[in-house]
């Protein structure tokens, strides 16, 4: 079978890997289709070395179909479509107090072992998820990162006819705002790009430029002076978390979307106030799944617009070039069976 390796240095390579059959608490799937995600990016420019055991497979957004399955597994049959929830959780202790999504010594599955970049792929049958026999599996490889956006909406507490504003309107930030917009919410996006605002607008988004646009007063007039009930930081800059207590209105909400390795300044006397809350997110529960499974199954949503470019598994170098000479592209998926 063919495998794709991260060997560092900005290099991936494609190699011959025996078939191995699954483990007895297992199943073999057959990869329909892998997104590259932004952490698989970080991965790509090194960023992630000193977690990542080099050379490694890498890949956690995907899709396919059982296509083996290990000894001591009854409720999955051969041939079932299923995604991966990547949370290897085995080592939940009770200090983590149930919240198994987050615990201490969570692994990440495609990050802390090896991923679905290729084209069969051996993963505990605990981590599965069915789908149903209609669903397109390319929109299925969608599934876990909009799990991510059913998380941070979930979180946010947003209730129909509120205001929630958007930093930033790359895959994520689009993703939390359609679901944010289908939960009944007013939306609003704060992006630089022009062409991701364009991109907004086919999704019936609305979008606007904040350095063209002061949107503080934007969002004061669209809603009589309240300002926003939630704010999705999902930029990662520093102007974004400069807006974010600008844009909360009394009592609001922000929700921490983004990932921040390092410290940064927040306007901590805006939330003393206005009463604000700062909401942690990261990754998603069971449900989170279930929920996004369910919005992909229905299909009443675009998004297939999400879906910018779909290449072969052997062209995974390229992908990656291409991907930073593209910052304007949403979402790339790999076809893991060419």
């Amino acid at each position: 079978m063919k495998a794709t390796v991260y060997k560092g240095n900005g290099t991936f390579s494609v190699i011959d890997k025996k078939l191995e059959a699954p483990k007895s608490d297992e199943v073999r799937i057959k990869v329909a289709y892998t997104g590259v995600c932004g952490t698989d990016v970080h991965i790509y420019h090194g960023m992630m070395d000193k977690r990542v055991a080099i050379p490694q497979t890498i890949g956690h957004e995907m899709s396919g179909t059982i296509d083996a399955i290990g000894e001591n597994v009854s409720e999955y049959s051969i041939g079932e479509k299923v995604v991966v929830r990547p949370l290897d959780d085995r080592l939940v202790k009770a200090s983590d107090k149930g919240y198994n999504h987050i615990c201490a010594d969570l692994k990440f599955i495609g990050i802390d072992s090896p991923g679905s970049m290729q084209q069969y792929w051996n993963v505990p049958a605990f981590v599965l998820h069915k789908l149903k026999p209609e669903t397109d599996l390319k929109l299925a490889a969608l599934i876990e990162p909009l799990s991510v956006a059913v998380h941070d909406v979930k979180l946010s507490g947003l209730v129909s006819g509120e205001t929630a504003v958007v930093l930033g309107g790359g895959p994520i930030g689009l993703l939390v705002a359609l679901v944010a917009k289908h939960a009944g919410a007013n939306v609003i996006i704060s992006e630089v790009n022009e062409a991701r605002i364009k991109k907004a607008a086919e999704f019936g988004l609305q979008a606007v430029n904040p350095t063209k646009t002061d949107i503080v007063e934007l969002v004061r007039e669209q809603t009589e002076g309240r300002l926003a009930d939630v704010v999705f930081e999902v930029a990662g800059v520093q102007p974004a978390l400069d807006i974010m207590t600008e844009l909360a209105g009394i009592r609001g909400r922000i929700v921490m979307v983004a990932i921040h390795g390092e410290k940064k300044p927040v306007d901590l006397f805006k939330f003393f106030w206005k009463e604000l809350k700062l909401i942690g997110a990261r990754v998603y529960e069971k449900e989170d799944y279930e929920k996004a499974i369910a919005l992909i199954t229905a299909n009443e949503l675009p998004f297939e617009k999400m879906i910018t470019d779909v290449q072969p598994l052997s062209n995974i170098q390229q992908v990656f070039e291409s991907i930073d000479k593209n910052p304007s592209g949403l979402k790339v998926l790999m076809d893991c069976q060419l």
